[in-house]
């Protein structure tokens, strides 16, 4: 595994991007189409290896039906 530089509020928010996209009842494969990003793009966002901008993060607030809020809290 990748050396990770992974704070504990980061670990946080990717974990909250994993359960929302569960709660959705989507798949990594699903999203990745959707977001027309490639399926290894999701699971290193949900793992905190990939940083997110708000850009990107809004884009996956409106797939699972989340307020941007629901990521940061």
């Amino acid at each position: 595994m990748g050396r990770s530089i992974r704070t504990k509020e980061y670990q946080d928010f990717a974990e909250k991007l994993k359960k929302a996209r569960l709660e959705a009842g989507l798949t990594q494969v699903e999203v990745a189409k959707r977001l027309k990003r490639p399926q290894s793009y999701i699971s290193k966002s949900e793992a905190g290896e990939q940083r997110l901008d708000i850009v990107e993060i809004k884009k996956f607030a409106t797939l699972y039906k989340k307020d941007v809020n629901y990521f940061i809290k």
